[in-house]
């Protein structure tokens, strides 16, 4: 193998690729990417079992077409490191020969005929979905997984595919996420049965790779596997097994409550304030509800109190609902601080429900009913 390439494109597809490259493994040849030159294109790959992904890279002149393993450690640390524009590569059985204009790099290489393969896209049957919403998708759910829960499969994202709709949805039992929107099935693709819940890990690499906000992404489900392909790129990954709580009977609809319109900004602002006296141990914050106002407070032993007011269009009976104010700061820190919002609560006891025009629901159980949310878990996942 023989090519030229523009060593800062080359670096962006490493490194998105290296993110998937297992810094330790009993399988020593996973701890590199495999690069595959040919006429028609020169594409990464790296896995690790249970993800892998297909990255093309642009800018590059394929000299001798063939195939190398690219060390993430040596390798990376060459593309990032060097200020040559252009870098030459060349692989042969004894190595790997790297040069720039003023630099030369010698690298020992592994055949790269024992890498395993990496699933490419073939598939007639797929949903098409638009990039700007597959990344509000992952970035408004991705954060309310758990990856360390046991119990239950929450390690990931649950997708719904349905004919004209994506519905995502992250949960670690204490809050839930869930974004919908528009998407179109090809070819009357079906998951079935399948329990699309997707790693955390591959949702991390997917966002990376979307990078055309007009261009759209093509998903499909295959057995215990999904795989997605975008502009340039390809992510395959196995799916978490396990059942998914039942995220309806937890995201209330449709309930008497109060509703109060908010705007993220002024919110956020106030939160970050009050949450100022807050510590590991002692995360919640009061939202007081009445009299034209919202009152934030919190109170922590050693460390002091905080109270800050925040106007708001309700005049009714006092509410006072205690939230971890990590929670609440998620929701609004993915949204642009100009977006408006809907708060629908009912008491001190009951979840607060926080919801956008544009398909985004969000639910965050009371301090003081941490147990009873654990059961209502149990009991959704049945």
């Amino acid at each position: 193998m023989n090519i030229t390439c523009n060593r800062e494109k080359l670096l962006a597809a490493f490194q998105t690729a290296a993110m998937v490259a297992p810094s330790r493994s009993p399988k020593p040849v996973l701890q590199n990417v495999k690069i595959i030159a040919s006429e028609s294109s020169t594409v990464l790959m790296a896995t690790d079992m249970e993800v892998g992904v297909r990255i093309e890279v642009a800018d590059v002149t394929v000299e001798t077409p063939g195939s190398a393993l690219l060390s993430v450690s040596q390798f990376s640390s060459i593309l990032r490191e060097s200020t040559d524009e252009q870098l030459s590569i060349e692989a042969d059985h004894s190595g790997l020969l790297i040069r720039g204009e003023r630099s030369k790099f010698k690298l020992p290489s592994s055949n790269p005929d024992e890498f395993p393969a990496v699933a490419e896209f073939s598939e007639s049957k797929y949903h098409e979905i638009p990039v700007r919403l597959m990344k509000e998708l992952i970035r408004r759910t991705l954060f309310a997984t758990d990856s360390e829960s046991s119990r239950y499969a929450l390690g990931g994202v649950l997708f719904e595919l349905e004919p004209e709709q994506v519905t995502a949805v992250g949960t670690d039992g204490r809050r839930l996420a869930k974004m919908a929107g528009p998407a179109q099935a090809i070819e009357g693709h079906d998951t079935g049965n399948t329990t699309t819940i997707v790693p955390s890990r591959a949702l991390q690499l997917i966002e990376r790779t979307l990078i055309d906000s007009d261009d759209t992404v093509k998903v499909t489900v295959r057995g215990n596997d999904i795989l997605l392909q975008t502009h340039g790129a390809t992510v395959s990954s196995r799916l978490v097994e396990g059942r998914f709580p039942r995220w309806r009977d937890v995201l209330p609809e449709n309930r008497e409550a109060l509703t109060i319109d908010m705007t993220v900004g002024p919110l956020y602002s106030a939160l970050r304030q009050a949450a100022i006296v807050a510590s590991k141990e002692s995360r919640g914050i009061d939202f007081t509800f009445g009299d034209g106002s919202l009152v934030l407070s919190g109170t922590t032993a050693d460390v002091g109190e905080s109270q800050v007011e925040l106007p708001i269009s309700y005049d009714g009976d006092e509410i006072v609902l205690c939230m971890d104010h990590r929670y609440v700061s998620d929701f609004l820190r993915v949204l642009d601080p100009e977006k408006s919002f809907v708060m629908n609560i009912v008491d001190g006891d009951s979840a607060a429900l926080f919801q956008t025009d544009d398909g985004y629901g969000y639910v965050v159980m009371p301090l003081a009913r941490e147990k009873a949310v654990a059961a209502a878990t149990a009991a959704a996942v049945g």
